[in-house]
């Protein structure tokens, strides 16, 4: 028997997201018949399979970012996730890692992401960019909201125990990254996470 436990906290996530993708893909499976059937190609018929194309990319996004973290991911799956993710909305995504990435780095990425986009409320990009062993997550924007006591949550000792659920990547990001893994600079127009 190991002395070591399993992460249950990520076998969950990846348990329940894994759970969630097979009705959500019965949804859209069934609005796509209903589409060809011409039983009603309407705005509200695209209004679902706008939702759930948006649902079942989080979901996967999801899944990386707070599931288990073994095993890679392809370029194409982690393209597909963050179009669907950034589809319509007010952040774009600029992805420029070529080739596979391990499932730890693509979570911390995905966590940074994630970060980043709290400090967009008013929308811009962030770029993903890798320089041997060192990655980094830079969000861009004309008009930045960094709140600094949540922020030093990245490179503070012991998270906050007032963390929403709404903040978890905030504690989570260091903790995934190890002691003394995050560097984190900010500008007057963007702000840098470094793993």
């Amino acid at each position: 028997m190991s002395d070591r436990l399993p992460d249950f906290a990520a076998l969950i996530g990846s348990r329940i997201c894994h759970d969630l993708i097979s009705p959500l893909g019965a949804i859209g499976n069934g609005v796509e018949l209903l589409s060809m059937s011409g039983a009603g190609g309407g705005p509200e018929l695209a209004l679902i399979a706008d939702s759930v194309a948006n649902a079942n990319a989080r979901i996967r996004f999801f899944r990386i970012a707070y599931g288990a973290a073994a095993g890679e991911v392809a370029e194409a799956e982690i393209r597909s996730i963050l179009t669907g993710m950034a589809d319509g909305g007010r952040v774009a995504i600029d992805w420029r890692i070529a080739g596979p990435v391990s499932r730890k780095r693509a979570k911390l990425a995905f966590l940074a992401l994630q970060c980043l986009e709290t400090a967009l409320p008013f929308g811009g990009t962030v770029t993903v960019t890798a320089a041997g062993a060192v990655w980094e997550a830079r969000a861009d924007g004309a008009r930045l909201a960094v709140d600094a006591a949540l922020w030093s949550n990245l490179t503070a000792p012991a998270p906050d125990p007032a963390i929403t659920p709404a903040q978890l990547q905030f504690a989570l990001l260091p903790v995934e990254a190890g002691p003394g893994g995050i560097d984190l600079r900010q500008t007057d127009g963007s702000v840098t996470i470094r793993f």
